[in-house]
Parts: structure tokens; sequence; C-alpha cells
């Protein structure tokens, strides 16, 4: 069965399980083009576990979920731009 995405939803209003997988479907459904490369995403994201700022899957700096942010090429830290 297909699941329909919710386009109405806040991830308050989510159970933990949908609430994970409706960010993961965000990453599975990036454009391509827009998409960050396997190997720079997996460095991208051993940064991030190295960084203090990172609470949780965000980021306390920009509030960003990292592995969202990881993934999108023309993202950066939001801590330095230099760091990607």
């Amino acid at each position: 069965m297909e699941r329909i995405p919710c386009r109405r939803c806040l991830l308050k209003d989510l159970s933990d399980t949908d609430y994970f997988h409706s960010i993961y479907e965000y990453i599975e459904n990036i454009p391509p083009e827009q998409k960050t490369p396997d190997a720079l995403y997996k460095d991208r994201l051993q940064k991030c576990t190295s960084c203090d700022h990172l609470v949780n899957g965000m980021c306390a700096l920009c509030g960003c979920f990292v592995e969202v942010r990881a993934a999108k090429v023309r993202q950066h830290c939001a801590k330095n731009a230099e760091i990607w």
C-alpha cells in the first residue's frame, strides 16, 4: 500500500515512528541534482556528530535537522560555511 504524505501535519501531531519516517522520506525525495552524494553526506554527518552544537539530531545554532541539512548539496554548516 502506497503511503500518502500528509501535507498539513505538524511534527508534534505525528507518532514517533511517523515523525522519523517523514524526515527520512523527505531526504529520500530530494531531487538528485540537489542531493549530496553519499560519501559527502556521510562525511558531513561525521563532522556534525563531533560538534558540540548537535543536540538530539538538531543543530543548536540554527535549529535544523542535521541529517536534512547535510543531504542538500547547497547547504552548509551554520557555524561556518567552510566546514562543509
